[in-house]
């Protein structure tokens, strides 16, 4: 028996790219770190929200990348020559990617109480309605 693939399915033509997308966020082992929330805040837009206590915002990057939402937290380790008697809060780096549909795009970032909230809104397609010409052969 042969493995039924998005890809190798008659009806589904053209979606190799998201097959080989389900695939990369499977193997994708994303710690945990730092939490986060997606809503939904109408119909045509989403709000992420990370918790980056201890961060600033230079020390965040939001890019797009590939169709890929990707924030970047990298924390100077300040610690040298400082004694920790318990040492709780580790300045530690993070990446987590979000993928992007196609027609989604990110809007604003904003940065309040040790929250990161990116703002994304889908744009309104076009409906576009194509005449193909059939020719004699």
């Amino acid at each position: 028996m042969t493995k039924l693939t998005l890809g190798s399915h008659p009806y589904l033509l053209g979606f190799e790219q998201l097959e080989r997308l389900l695939e990369r966020n499977a193997k994708s082992g994303n710690e945990g770190y730092p939490p986060f929330n997606i809503e939904q805040t109408s119909e045509n837009s989403y709000r992420i929200t990370l918790a980056v206590a201890g961060f600033s915002e230079s020390e965040l990057s939001i890019t797009v990348e590939d169709h890929q939402l990707v924030i970047r937290g990298r924390q100077s380790d300040d610690g040298e020559g400082r004694i920790f008697l318990h040492r709780g809060i580790a300045a530690r780096q993070f990446q987590r990617s979000f993928v992007l549909a196609d027609g989604v795009e990110v809007g604003e970032a904003i940065m309040e109480n040790g929250l990161l909230h990116v703002d994304l809104y889908r744009a309104q397609p076009e409906t576009v309605v194509q005449t193909i010409k059939i020719k004699r052969g």
